[in-house]
């Protein structure tokens, strides 16, 4: 009883306090209040121009150095609205089994632009807006740098693929509309929804080093000077010397490998 009535008197004693509390004590504390969260808003708003701020990734690579549902790279694309496309990316894995190359996803295709490598069949797969085109006899060696390209044509709906500096045969794949909305471009996992779905033996283990991506075909001079890493056109849809990304989990931005050469 002496318990109750000794918070009750506490209770009365606050409620006292407010009432007799001075307007502009409130008032000085209610413009604390909201100056911590205009703080921690501007704090946020830093911290995402900070993420997205383009960043020269020349000479670097990403690793991805685990199986995981989760670890992934999102790019930001210049544009979200393609007649023609050209991707070209680099990888190195010791994965064998299927695996996720680059996956671009809007909300009607999830697999808008996917490069896949399918162990079972031992092929390279190139996806555009769903609809799937197969290169077989590729030599994928493991532990090894592979360059890859993928180009695609609305107007004839042709798709190639050039592999480690060759060319493969144009196949048809889908015509006569663009690839367009809210574009998600992920490295490090496969979308099977936009933004998401991704699954743990689909994702991608090892290193990604420059990612480009343009808004029209490129010729294949251009082609073969960025497989042979030699001078070539940045991309201007993604562009790896002025990248815009996020880092979700552990991708770590590495020095890229390369090998050294005897005097």
């Amino acid at each position: 009883m002496r318990n109750f009535t000794r918070k009750r008197h506490i209770e009365m004693r606050k409620q006292q306090t407010h009432k007799t509390q001075n307007p502009f004590t409130r008032l000085h504390i209610s413009i604390q209040k909201r100056r911590a969260k205009m703080r921690v808003l501007l704090l946020q708003v830093m911290l995402a121009a900070c993420a997205a701020s383009p960043q020269d990734l020349s000479g670097k690579m990403f690793t991805f150095p685990q199986e995981t549902n989760t670890a992934h790279v999102k790019l930001t694309p210049s544009r979200e609205d393609f007649s023609t496309v050209t991707v070209c990316h680099r990888s190195f894995t010791d994965l064998k089994r299927d695996h996720i190359l680059f996956s671009m996803a809007t909300p009607s295709n999830a697999n808008s632009l996917l490069v896949f490598w399918d162990e079972a069949n031992k092929e390279m797969e190139s996806h555009i807006k769903d609809k799937k085109s197969e290169y077989r006899g590729l030599d994928y060696k493991p532990n090894t740098w592979h360059s890859i390209c993928t180009t695609w044509d609305s107007t004839s709906g042709l798709v190639q693929l050039w592999f480690n500096g060759k060319y493969l045969i144009k196949k048809y794949s889908i015509a006569g509309s663009n690839i367009r909305g809210t574009t998600v471009i992920i490295l490090g996992q496969e979308q099977d929804s936009h933004g998401g779905g991704f699954d743990m033996k689909q994702s991608f283990v090892g290193m990604m080093s420059d990612v480009h991506m343009w808004d029209y075909i490129l010729s294949p001079c251009e082609i073969r000077n960025y497989m042979d890493d030699l001078n070539f056109t940045p991309g201007n849809v993604l562009n790896w010397r002025a990248l815009e990304f996020q880092i979700r989990d552990r991708v770590l931005i590495e020095d890229k490998i390369t090998s050294c050469q005897a005097n």
